[in-house]
Formats: structure tokens, sequence, C-alpha cells
């Protein structure tokens, strides 16, 4: 059985405040590409996790954790004893800012439970191996694709100010999913620095300096509901840009910011001055974004020259869809 599912692009966490019982909140795109593809099959020897021999990572342990962990809830959740071979056959970096963590956990535990005649959605394996405990992003895009915005956690289930890695709660509700416009191109230039923060590290940024000032949450929650989800809806890329442009402007978002390296906000602001409607950072980096309605050659030109050799760039589409699974 064989899965294929892609990254997402996380525009802002909203309230890390916490004022009115309730934390967290995300607002992200599901990404066409790239993309994770894996498959699994029941094996008489011991779990084990394999990559296709064109993929080169230096890191593979971590991605080999992830599905072992997520590997061993599923199975004791649905009171299993089967060992199963999964195979990455694309994929790409983790910890680079697009939700890979979330998508190898959420396709393993599809597969096994899959394979196992029993069917749950995203949201339901999201409680079970435990993501979305921050975000939920990740988790509705691969059950629904589009432009998501979840709806956080109560104060009473989360007390504390955690990033997903370090927080095990449910994941939060679905507030709004919007098909994201067709005809709008995603950009995503990804700078070969050290990777964005996670773990300990990830840990600490979050209790040093949360809780944010309430005025910067009521103004995100502001431009999400009033600007940058009816700019979806009526397809205004100029809208849709200087919204993101403000959200990321203020909030935890600013702190993620500030805490990059100075390539990345030179990035940021060359992509804005070559004329790019709509850029960003996704969740805490590296990995820079850009939106735009009319992506012409002699952008693409200007874009490759601003980025340098020492940066990836990849040309893609918001997916509205979610994961597609085949037997």
């Amino acid at each position: 059985m064989e899965i294929e599912t892609s990254a997402r692009l996380h525009l802002s966490l909203i309230d890390l405040n916490g004022l009115e019982g309730r934390l967290d909140g995300g607002i992200g795109i599901t990404l066409e590409k790239p993309s994770l593809k894996m498959e699994c099959l029941e094996t008489n020897d011991d779990t084990i996790v394999e990559f296709n021999e064109n993929i080169s990572l230096s890191n593979k342990e971590i991605y080999e954790s992830k599905i072992l962990e997520a590997t061993q809830k599923i199975k004791e959740y649905l009171k299993i004893e089967t060992d199963y071979s999964l195979k990455i056959n694309e994929t790409y970096q983790i910890h680079h800012g697009l939700g890979l963590g979330t998508q190898l956990a959420l396709s393993t535990a599809k597969l096994i439970s899959s394979l196992n005649h029993v069917n749950l959605n995203g949201y339901e394996l999201a409680k079970i191996i435990q993501r979305g405990g921050t975000s939920c992003i990740g988790v509705h895009s691969f059950d629904k694709g589009g432009l998501i915005v979840d709806g956080g956690h109560k104060k009473s289930v989360k007390k504390d100010y955690l990033p997903s890695s370090a927080s095990k709660v449910s994941p939060p509700p679905l507030l709004a999913r919007y098909d994201f416009p067709e005809d709008w191109d995603i950009i995503l230039v990804t700078p070969k620095i050290s990777q964005g923060a996670s773990g300990n590290e990830e840990i600490n940024i979050f209790q040093s300096y949360s809780p944010i000032n309430i005025n910067d949450v009521e103004r995100i929650c502001y431009l999400t509901l009033m600007k940058l989800m009816p700019s979806v809806l009526e397809v205004d890329i100029d809208s849709f840009g200087d919204s993101v442009k403000k959200i990321q402007s203020i909030g935890f978002k600013k702190i993620e910011r500030d805490l990059q390296a100075s390539k990345i906000n030179n990035l940021l602001k060359n992509m804005d001055d070559i004329g790019i409607p709509c850029v960003g950072m996704s969740s805490f980096g590296p990995t820079c974004f850009g939106i735009t309605d009319s992506l012409s050659n002699k952008l693409k030109k200007e874009l490759r020259d601003i980025a340098g050799n020492n940066t990836d760039i990849c040309f893609t589409k918001g997916k509205n869809h979610g994961a597609i699974i085949k037997e």
C-alpha cells in the first residue's frame, strides 16, 4: 500500500497569550510539492524503515525515529503485533519549516490502519499518535488540503506555551478551510543554512517569549478574519499579501523572524523589493515563501539572482485535496 502527501506552509500562530481561555491557533497553506511518498507492507521480520536508493540524507535517523514512534502508537491502538516494512520513496528535508514530521507520522499511521481495514481520518490518527499539540495545520492539510485556519486549544486542556514537538494534547478544531486560488504560484526559497529551531531549543523559545502582547493577538485575529480569509475567497493577491506581511511583523512570528540569521530577513526584503505580492517565512524557517499571480521568466531570473547559489528554489502551487492512498 502506498500513500502520497505533501508539505505545508505555516504562516503564523494566532494566540500565545491566552487571555480569553485559548492558546495557539494557526494559519497555513497546503502545497502541491515537495511531496512525501511512502509504501508499507507486512513482514515476518522486525519493523524496518528503508529509503529509496535515490534519496540522499545525512539525518536518516530522525526520519526513522518518527516513523517507528508512530508505528508503535498505532499498533498499540489497534492491538496488533504485526511488523511492517516502511519505505520512503520520495521526501524533503525535515526541520526546514515545511511540516514533514507530522506528514511522516500521519502517513505511517494511515498506512498501517488501512492495511488492517480500519478507516481513520487524519484528525483521529493525530489524536492516537499525539500530533497537532500546538498547530493543526499539517493534520488538516493531510485530510483536506487548501488554506487552513485552526482554533487552538482550551487552556484547561493545554496549560503552557509549548511547540507541537513537546505538547501531547489532542489536536485543535478546524475553524475554516478554503480552496487556495489555482492561479496563484508559490515559490519556496530555502537557504542552505542551519535548520529551523526544534527540540529543546524550540521549547526554550516558546517559554522565554510567551505570553505575547494581547494587542498583537487581537491584531492578528482581525487581519486573519477581515483581510486574509476574504482575500482568498475574492482571489485578491494584493490584499492577501498585505495581510500576511502585517501578520508576520507582529506576535510570535515576529519573534521567529527576529531570531533568524540576517540572510533570512535580507532574502525576504529582496523578494519584496522585486515585486512579489506576498512574502514570508514558514514556521521557524529557514524556508521562505513568495506567492504571486504573475510568475514571469523575468521574475524567476530575479529570484535566482537575489537567492544566490547556496539556496534551493522550488516553484509550486496550493493543493486543494488531502493525502492519496493506493493499494
